[in-house]
């Protein structure tokens, strides 16, 4: 194993530690990631990211599922569209590729006024998509599921994406039923993504999954698992009655778990600046910092129900300080790069990190 493969899992692991920290202090997430890391066999981040930039290139069309809305207001949550929006502006950066949110109409007005935030021009039109720079699309996905399948088809007879990612989108349970947190039954507000994440999976495109509880896209790799330790999760303890549990159905390829699905795609996109050597891939400060609060202004609600500039509960300060250090790690190992040869040679020779 040479230095960069181990500069390559060490960097990995840091991003994926970040992606994870545990303010609540209730320790889903290292539910979650314990699992998650064993079943893929690497750090989560930088498995994706590696992914990314083995099979995208210019005007690679990428489709990124999100957007979960949550019942008390019946409004979308904060988690899932910042990430998507900055991560649509990082493919752009990375490949000059083509990302195309696809999400439920409550992300619509976010979708707009975060893409001018962001930097990209935002087309509805798909053939103006591919024939503008530096640009988005934006597609509304059906609540109904019997009008779901036709639409993913529909979408799918259009154009064949290069890869799709999904960020805390919802998954139906594997007896067809969407659940919040909370275990309540929420089918009839949520978008049906995982009809159209299932159907790309299952043609062999390359598919990523980005969750934080259970409930979301990608995490039926994970089912049995959950059903023993994440509250809810198991059959017959879901409090809607249906018991079916609310772990989504739909699995992945490709998971990141995270203590917030935007920290996990953060990680993914520290991860694709270092492997692209452009840290400017990565957001700054100021534009992660705008994006929060323009979501917020654009009717986004946190996890508490509040309109305000925090995601899961979790406030700007310490979404801020996990940039801030995905950043450093990125920029630590550009800067050391070089030195301590004999170092990273006599590790090689000891052989941990080829186990």
């Amino acid at each position: 194993m040479d230095r960069q493969e181990i500069s390559q899992i060490n960097l990995g692991q840091s991003l994926d530690n970040l992606a994870n920290l545990d303010p609540r202090g209730y320790g889903v997430c290292n539910i979650l990631y314990i699992e998650a890391r064993n079943h893929m066999k690497e750090p989560l981040t930088m498995n994706a990211a590696k992914k990314l930039a083995e099979r995208l290139k210019e005007g690679s069309l990428v489709y990124i599922l999100t957007g979960f809305i949550l019942p008390s207001h019946k409004a979308a949550e904060m988690d899932g569209i910042v990430g998507s929006m900055l991560l649509a502006r990082a493919l752009v950066k990375a490949f000059h590729a083509k990302p195309v949110v696809i999400c439920p109409s409550e992300c619509l007005i976010a979708v707009r006024n975060l893409a001018t935030v962001v930097g990209l021009h935002l087309m509805e039109d798909m053939d103006l998509l591919m024939e503008t720079p530096i640009s988005m699309g934006v597609i509304e996905f059906t609540k109904d599921l019997r009008r779901a399948e036709l639409q993913a088809d529909a979408i799918l007879d259009r154009a064949l994406p290069d890869a799709v990612i999904s960020t805390e989108a919802p998954g139906a349970n594997e007896l067809g039923v969407y659940h919040n947190a909370g275990g309540l039954n929420v089918t009839d507000i949520e978008a049906k993504t995982d009809v159209l994440f299932k159907k790309i999976k299952d043609r062999g495109i390359l598919n990523i999954a980005i969750g934080d509880l259970g409930n979301e896209i990608g995490m039926g790799i994970l089912k049995e698992h959950l059903y023993k330790y994440v509250p809810f999760a198991a059959k017959q303890t879901c409090s809607c009655g249906c018991g079916g549990g609310i772990v989504a159905n739909t699995e992945t390829d490709n998971l990141i778990t995270a203590t917030v699905s935007d920290w996990g795609c953060c990680g993914m996109v520290a991860a694709l600046a270092y492997l692209k050597r452009d840290i400017t891939i990565l957001q700054s400060e100021d534009l992660h910092k705008e994006t929060i609060y323009a979501a917020s202004r654009s009717g986004m609600i946190d996890m508490t129900g509040w309109i305000i500039p925090a995601i899961d509960g979790i406030g700007l300060e310490m979404n801020m300080n996990i940039l801030r250090l995905m950043k450093n790690c990125v920029e630590n190992t550009f800067e050391h790069e070089g030195s301590c040869d004999k170092w990273f040679e006599q590790i090689d020779k000891l052989g941990f990190f080829n186990r």
